[in-house]
């Protein structure tokens, strides 16, 4: 089935890159836009846009009957969710296909299961992937999470069983403070994911955050387009990705593909989606979860394969032919992506909306600006604080960096506060530019950052 229009449940960098990909699949497009949004570009771009209510997520974009509502008196065929949002939620994915939209994305059934942390975990174990050391079901009792905890040596990590991003996540590093760790993370989850299940798996030191770019069509067709480094992180927030990996060589990205193509045969999967691994200072690849949608830093897998992945999600779920064999993607160059947000570095990451008063995007080969703002733009208070992402392209690592500084230098937001200065300090340290940097990285430098 070739759809013919696609509303966009979503909004920023993300609407705007679904409708460009769209215009070129010749697919029409329905933005949905709240109050606060109602100058955002991808109003602008879309073919139709329909305002879905106030500022507040759950009155607008939050809020599913508002968003089938918009499809049906524009005569749309499809749902394309983005990230975030309703992305991962499996309830609206089965409101969507009730409701005979197609849904751009998984089905409602493996969105669930890999939703479950707990259950994805076990489930990759069965399929053969490699997953970190910890127990088989959720934990509600302190006591017998700590039998646990000891079981498996401190420290450990109490994750949310119910959903990720780091909300639910605390390391425990001893007995001692076992106990508050368990119990705000139960607290978190549950406000976050309205699920207060946790479970517990040990806490590897110094890890590498990689990650397999997958796609499947649920019948014979599983494929991988290598691999994205994500180590560069705040508070489990990703700030700096690339591709492929600095980290690993040839034979360690055979054995990280071929494990995460053969979790997604197992499932059946059949979109686009994200294997995540963590790896030890010993080079051995775990399972922490999948992603079951496109991700914020899909671009620099585009940079060095040549795929668009958006077209291909949008193909999967039109059930038409892709016509890819593995042996065609191959890795070509070095691109890293830095996500740009409206936020002061120098007073903890604090949010800075307002009116931009000057804006210029760096140009030139290999540069690529996914955004959604513009001169005289005024960034909302209400939303996720990702105003653009600039990302870069070369033959090296060497030469990226290069052109990735160049790029900072050349890129220009006033009136707002960003991240584009503390980018500048971290790519110039030597842990970044011979990516020896761990996850914890961030922190360690960000007292240094604040003091020039």
């Amino acid at each position: 089935m070739r759809f013919k229009r696609i509303l966009i449940a979503n909004r920023g960098e993300i609407a705007v890159r679904i409708i460009n990909a769209c215009k070129e699949l010749g697919i029409e497009t329905v933005a949905v836009y709240s109050e606060a949004d109602k100058d955002s570009l991808h109003v602008y771009l879309a073919d139709q846009a329909v305002c879905i209510g106030p500022p507040a997520l759950m009155e607008s974009y939050l809020n599913p009957s508002r968003i089938i509502g918009a499809a049906e008196i524009t005569g749309c065929d499809a749902i394309h969710p983005g990230y975030g949002m309703f992305a991962e939620n499996p309830d609206f994915a089965e409101i969507v296909e009730t409701s005979d939209f197609k849904f751009i994305g998984p089905s409602p059934d493996i969105i669930q299961k890999m939703g479950d942390k707990i259950y994805a975990k076990n489930f990759m174990k069965k399929a053969g992937v490699s997953v970190v050391p910890g127990c088989d079901e959720p934990i509600n009792d302190f006591k017998d999470g700590m039998d646990i905890a000891k079981e498996i040596g401190f420290p450990v990590l109490i994750k949310a069983a119910g959903g990720g991003g780091g909300r639910g996540m605390r390391v425990a590093r001893n007995e001692k403070d076992f106990e508050i760790n368990f119990r705000t993370a139960k607290a978190e989850a549950l406000s976050a994911f309205k699920d207060d299940r946790v479970y517990i798996e040990k806490f590897i030191k110094k890890p590498k955050h990689i990650e397999v770019q997958v796609a499947g069509n649920g019948k014979d067709l599983y494929l991988h387009f290598f691999e994205r480094e994500c180590s560069t992180q705040r508070r489990h927030q990703k700030l700096i990705e690339e591709a492929p990996s600095p980290s690993i060589n040839d034979e360690q990205r055979k054995k990280l593909t071929e494990m995460a193509v053969r979790g997604i045969k197992a499932l059946n999967y059949n979109s686009v989606g994200t294997m995540e691994f963590i790896m030890d200072e010993d080079k051995n690849f775990y399972f922490i979860e999948m992603n079951t949608r496109i991700q914020v830093e899909h671009p620099v897998t585009e940079f060095i394969t040549g795929f668009d992945l958006i077209k291909l999600q949008i193909k999967i779920a039109e059930n038409e032919p892709l016509n890819i064999d593995q042996d065609e993607i191959k890795i070509n160059g070095h691109s890293i992506e830095l996500r740009i947000n409206a936020e002061d570095p120098k007073k903890g990451f604090l949010p800075s909306p307002g009116r931009i008063e000057k804006l210029h995007f760096p140009t030139g080969p290999g540069v690529r600006i996914d955004s959604y703002i513009y001169h005289g733009y005024t960034v909302p208070s209400f939303y996720d604080s990702l105003i653009a992402k600039l990302i870069v392209h070369a033959r090296t690592r060497d030469e990226t960096l290069r052109r990735l500084k160049r790029c900072i230098d050349e890129f220009i937001i006033e009136g707002i506060e960003t991240t584009l200065d503390f980018y500048k300090f971290l790519i110039e340290k030597e842990e970044f530019k011979n990516a020896t940097y761990t996850t914890d990285y961030v922190e360690k430098i960000l007292k240094g950052y604040i003091q020039v």
